[in-house]
């Protein structure tokens, strides 16, 4: 399929040799707890697709991350849903490093070692509220001397057991009594008192590592945590705004590829008629081109209220078309192919998944509807 094979070619260009070896792996094997699909995407240069040229990573703009996802979602959906989370995570961090002073020299050095050393980089922070800063953190973080101590939970936290570092959002409370401060902790995985813990129980997305980690007293240096401060109120703000616009693109692509893939299977096999093959395939196309709109018109610095709409309706209604698109697809692959092997119904179900990563439509319903009356959009 041309959109397909045009993703491919694209991550070829970022990740030599990664889409072969994926595919030398059983579908199943993929999916699994324990999937290597992960090693391989650190092995493969993925750590840096959208960290800047100038800290060694490729700077990948947002249609070529896009076109990424969906090459490698169309392979293995438990890897886009993990990589989202790292790849969210640069392309916010390195933003707020563009503006001057927003960050502090240690914060900029751990950035400058994010590729040399692959690391890959887990979220630990509230998803989905933009235009706030970021909300009901989890983790709540006590102010000792040089720093903060960190307790809490964040589950399920992908790449639980391959992180090297831990992008958590805190709560600082003081001693006053006031209002807690929210912030942003960078906590290196191997800090004492964190630990990984079993929680993901669902055979699909497995291969995800989306377990319950742990935070009990992990002490956190002052200069590794984010914070807004009178000098720079809007940091967090710009933060989050810039994080949450990438996981909805990159995210909604990602389950798109599983998509994708059933719908090449369909018009490589030839199955059903001409003119079945042909509405699915458009029907895909569309959702795909809802998608590399978005990530044109968001460019490469995503982070003002039109992009986080644009974003958000194209994830809405490609949401509601992935389940469909597979659901006809699997039927024009027929009965024979569903009994003989279960991986192309496993890869129709994941794509319902994207249905549960916030903010659920219900929720968003609201602010969509006043952001096109006119107001400003908040999500709550």
């Amino acid at each position: 399929m041309r959109s397909l094979d045009a993703a491919r070619t694209v991550c070829e260009r970022f990740h030599p040799g990664l889409l072969k070896e994926l595919d030398t792996i059983p579908y199943a094997v993929r999916e699994a707890p324990g999937s290597p699909v992960i090693d391989l995407f650190r092995i493969h240069g993925g750590v840096g697709l959208l960290v800047p040229e100038t800290f060694g990573g490729h700077g990948a703009g947002a249609l070529e991350a896009v076109q990424v996802q969906l090459a490698l979602g169309a392979v293995s959906p438990s890897l886009v849903a993990a990589v989202s989370m790292h790849h969210f995570t640069a392309g916010m961090l390195y933003a707020l490093d563009s503006k001057d002073g927003r960050l502090t020299p240690e914060q900029v050095d751990l950035l400058h070692r994010i590729v040399p050393e692959q690391q890959v980089m887990a979220s630990g922070w509230a998803e989905g509220k933009t235009a706030q800063n970021i909300l009901m953190p989890s983790v709540t973080a006590r102010p000792v001397t040089g720093g903060y101590l960190l307790s809490g939970s964040k589950k399920p936290c992908s790449l639980a057991s391959s992180m090297s570092l831990l992008t958590a959002s805190v709560a600082i409370h003081g001693e006053d009594g006031t209002e807690p401060e929210l912030a942003l902790a960078l906590v290196p995985a191997d800090s004492p008192g964190i630990s990984v813990h079993p929680f993901w129980g669902s055979d699909l997305l497995a291969g995800a590592e989306s377990e319950e980690v742990r935070l009990q007293d992990v002490f956190v240096p002052r200069e590794m945590v984010v914070r807004a401060g009178a000098d720079d109120p809007h940091r967090l703000d710009d933060l989050q705004t810039t994080g949450f616009i990438w996981f909805e693109l990159l995210i909604s692509t990602g389950y798109a590829g599983g998509a994708a893939a059933l719908v090449e299977l369909v018009l490589d096999r030839e199955r059903g008629s001409v003119q079945e093959r042909a509405d699915l395939l458009v029907d895909m196309e569309a959702a795909l081109a809802l998608l590399e709109g978005a990530a044109r018109a968001i460019a490469s610095e995503p982070g003002d209220e039109a992009s986080v709409n644009r974003v958000l309706v194209a994830r809405y209604a490609v949401q509601k078309a992935l389940p469909d698109i597979s659901a006809r697809a699997l039927e024009l692959l027929g009965g024979m192919d569903f009994i003989q092997g279960s991986d192309h119904a496993r890869a129709a179900a994941a794509v319902r998944a994207l249905a549960f990563h916030p903010p659920g439509r219900g929720a968003a319903a609201e602010p969509l509807l006043r952001y096109a009356a006119g107001d400003a959009l908040v999500l709550a």
